[in-house]
């Protein structure tokens, strides 16, 4: 009786599209941004939200990224983690070669850079897909990892491939504290979202989907496989360029391109799969499941055994937990948390009568 559209009636063809049609969703987003933007920075404290919220956000994005790519385009990738480096190096070589520019035009910069390299190494979509194509990208981001480490140019001339950011500057304003950090990340975060979800409801999400279910059949009824994959792999590097260079100068505060190494790529994508295939939600609920699964295993092991000389035990089973859910998901639902969050909503449109 609660999450019920009975009595809504629309009476516009935009109100039917909307984003949030029913009021009960309506409501709840409103809840969960006045969590975000008034209740978290004023309960959390500042370990929190530099431990987890920010983090959160930023691996969301990331997720957010491959998700586009991966779960409503269909095209596989393992280099999200390179993509991500050349987003961190291109904001800082925007922000220290070109000081006067303000850091949001350098990170949408930094996204337009990452958004080309992506475009290239999707050339090969055109002929590959699956395991093959897998396999192209995951040479993009050993290609990438070697570049940045082989030229120091991009590391502001430093040997190491290592090299602390520049101050969050925006205009005149130096971003420090904590909750300043918070709010520059959730900003980009809820506009990217936001713009996302109208994407993915547009002609060109449609044209993805009709792709990702079977592209021979949508190059029959008129979509270009050519400018749909590479538009795919354009949109998903932009915004893994973005995250990566929150990541480098929020979180970080340095680039280091041993902080995304292949190891990030496959967190992405587990992030991906435990959250859902083809949702935005299930991007941010993996992001959220993956940052809390170690904080969980850490407080059983601490609960039950002593809390001592268990790091190693603690690490392993982080690992086999990952494959366990995978193997979980994949078997008996492929589309992630984000669908079972979908069922219990199609349950509370029925209850309390039988289903």
């Amino acid at each position: 009786m609660i999450y019920r559209e009975a009595g809504q009636i629309k009476t516009t063809y935009r109100a039917d599209m909307a984003i949030f049609p029913i009021t009960q969703d309506r409501i709840g987003f409103m809840i969960i941004m006045a969590v975000a933007i008034v209740a978290i920075p004023t309960l959390a404290s500042t370990y929190v939200l530099e431990a987890f919220m920010i983090p959160f956000l930023i691996w969301g994005l990331a997720a957010m990224s491959l998700n586009i790519m991966l779960g409503y385009a269909g095209q596989l990738s393992l280099g999200h983690g390179g993509f991500m480096a050349v987003g961190a190096y291109a904001a800082y070589n925007f922000a220290t070669r070109i000081p006067d520019l303000n850091l949001i035009v350098c990170f949408l910069l930094a996204g337009l850079v990452t958004a080309a390299v992506g475009v290239f190494f999707g050339l090969p979509s055109l002929r590959i897909k699956g395991f093959y194509l897998a396999v192209a990208t995951l040479a993009a981001q050993f290609i990438i990892e070697f570049v940045i480490s082989s030229f120091p140019w991009f590391a502001g001339d430093n040997m190491m491939g290592a090299v602390d950011t520049p101050a969050i500057v925006l205009f005149g304003w130096q971003v420090d504290e904590t909750v300043e950090r918070y709010y520059f990340v959730l900003g980009f975060v809820v506009v990217l979202t936001l713009l996302c979800k109208n994407m993915v409801r547009s002609s060109i999400g449609r044209s993805w989907m009709a792709i990702r279910d079977m592209d021979v059949a949508a190059e029959v009824i008129g979509i270009r496989p050519l400018q749909t994959k590479l538009i795919a792999f354009g949109v998903s590097s932009f915004l893994a360029g973005i995250a990566g260079a929150l990541y480098a100068f929020v979180y970080l505060k340095a680039c280091d391109i041993t902080s995304f190494d292949l190891f990030q790529s496959f967190n992405i994508l587990f992030m991906v799969i435990l959250g859902g295939l083809g949702s935005l939600m299930g991007s941010y609920l993996g992001a959220a499941f993956v940052m809390m699964l170690p904080i969980v295993l850490n407080l059983l092991t601490t609960t039950f055994l002593g809390g001592t000389g268990h790091s190693d035990f603690i690490a392993n089973a982080e690992h086999m937990v990952y494959g366990g859910l995978i193997m979980f998901f994949l078997i008996v639902e492929p589309y992630g948390l984000a669908r079972m969050w979908t069922t219990t909503k199609e349950k509370l449109r029925l209850w309390p009568f039988p289903h």
